[in-house]
């Protein structure tokens, strides 16, 4: 896939055939243009540690699902629900680089674990971009489950 194809596609267009993530798995690149949030002991890599999200794991999928409508220059690329995992690709909106965004729900006891991954496909570093979209959807998804 080359950087031009990335670049020229709107919306999902361009990019690769979308897989999930094994986050049991998952390292993470040595450049600073992903961030990681995960349940504490999920991975052995990560950025920051999301707290138990009191609820159900079908309960917080359905919200995880939503994360992205309505976004600006957000699109789903692909979903799991047997793995409970969705795919967006996210535009800049000058240079429209592609990142993509992953988020999954894990049973845990007592509720659900949240992870949520976002990196970009082009460049070294993303100025800190990934950790405030991750920042920004986090909130939303505690937002979304708090809403009646």
């Amino acid at each position: 896939m080359s950087t031009l194809s990335l670049l020229m596609g709107r919306g999902t267009a361009g990019l690769p055939q979308a897989e999930p993530v094994d986050f049991n798995g998952l390292v993470l690149p040595p450049s600073p243009n992903a961030h990681l949030a995960a349940p504490a002991g999920a991975t052995a890599e990560r950025h920051e540690t999301t707290p138990l999200l009191p609820v159900s794991p079908e309960a917080a999928w359905a919200a995880l699902r939503m994360l992205g409508e309505g976004e600006a220059r957000t699109w789903k690329l692909a979903e799991w629900p047997d793995r409970r995992q969705v795919q967006w690709v996210v535009r800049t909106r000058l240079a429209n680089f592609p990142d993509i965004v992953v988020g999954q729900i894990v049973p845990l006891p007592g509720g659900s674990g949240l992870f949520l991954y976002s990196r970009s496909l082009i460049g070294y570093s993303d100025f800190g971009v990934n950790k405030r979209r991750i920042a920004e959807w986090r909130a939303r998804m505690d937002g979304a489950l708090r809403a009646p």
